[in-house]
């Protein structure tokens, strides 16, 4: 009886283990649909479970919120900020069942974030594959977030124009943007197999490839910085290297897809990056060439013999456009 016993003992406790696990498997699954149905970016729903899936394998137990305390607690090697991203899921979970709990006080700690050189950015497109090279030199001409990046499709792009339409994500305004001579020629050497621009069947996958790329071609190029240029790094990137030729808020903002100024002020703070001021130049000899340059937002410099000389600055960003308000809408 006492060898029966310490058999079945087991047994009933890896039974009701088992139960556990599919009451979780089952709770994480409908969690992924709440988040859906919710109207959450498939990139966000997919990092939310893979951070629950994450915390089980740790020991949580997600029925019991001081369990997901503990568990959060002992991951020392764990950033403020990802401690911060786990309570936001968990949060979220917990509300799915129309639960609560005392959440935990970490919050990010806000970085200047690192800012490449351009040629460390060309220099990482060009040692990467070619639909690697591809999806990043579109990050470094437009700003865009990886997810609008990734979701793009041949109709989105116009090679006759050399034009680029980038559909919003987390509430951004669409924007269409010009696209150099390199790009669209990059572009043009990939397969149209399918309405998608891309191969990877998922962020998750693209991440992945992008890592082990840059990897490679940090080792490669003998240059460690190479490894902490991220997608969002391009856009970070691309504000300040704008906002160093402009000097105009309301511009980078309406490149970036930003509904507010108090979003686009955290790239202001970035270095400042001398002789990155390019212009074009034209020359009027009449009244009437003047009055066309002027009201093509040209500013007059000076004269030069029977010529008034005038400039604008350069720029490739083409417009913004919400579908509420119309284009260059104010702000919100």
């Amino acid at each position: 009886m006492e060898n029966l016993e310490k058999v079945e003992v087991p047994e009933k406790l890896g039974q009701r283990e088992a139960t556990i696990d599919q009451i979780t498997k089952g709770k994480i699954i409908e969690f992924l649909w709440y988040l859906k149905k919710q109207g959450y970016a498939s990139s966000t729903a997919e990092t939310y479970v893979r951070i629950l899936n994450r915390l089980c394998r740790l020991g949580a137990n997600l029925a019991e919120p001081e369990s997901v305390k503990n568990i959060i607690a002992l991951q020392e090697q764990w950033s403020k900020g990802r401690k911060w991203n786990v309570v936001k899921a968990y949060t979220l979970f917990l509300k799915m069942q129309g639960l609560s709990w005392e959440k935990p006080r970490y919050k990010p700690v806000e970085k200047i974030p690192f800012i490449p050189t351009e040629s460390e950015i060309d220099s990482l497109i060009a040692a990467c594959s070619k639909q690697m090279s591809t999806f990043l030199q579109i990050l470094k001409e437009t700003g865009a977030r990886r997810g609008e990046i990734y979701s793009l499709q041949w109709t989105d792009i116009d090679t006759v124009t050399r034009t680029i339409r980038i559909t919003p994500e987390k509430g951004s305004f669409a924007r269409i943007f010009a696209m150099s001579e390199k790009l669209t020629a990059m572009l043009g050497t990939l397969p149209k197999t399918s309405l998608q621009v891309w191969i990877y069947s998922s962020i998750r996958n693209l991440e992945k490839g992008f890592r082990r790329q840059r990897k490679k071609a940090a080792y490669k190029l003998g240059n460690q910085r190479i490894l902490q240029i991220h997608f969002h790094t391009f856009r970070h990137w691309k504000a300040t290297i704008e906002y160093a030729k402009t000097k105009d808020l309301l511009y980078v903002q309406k490149l970036l897809g930003h509904r507010t100024l108090k979003t686009t002020l955290r790239y202001t703070q970035l270095v400042n990056l001398p002789n990155t001021e390019e212009y074009v130049c034209k020359a009027a000899t009449t009244v009437d060439e003047a009055k066309e340059l002027v009201e093509a937002g040209f500013e007059y410099v000076t004269d030069m013999g029977d010529c008034k000389l005038f400039r604008k600055r350069k720029t490739t960003y083409l417009g913004s456009w919400s579908l509420q308000k119309g284009p260059w809408s104010s702000l919100d």
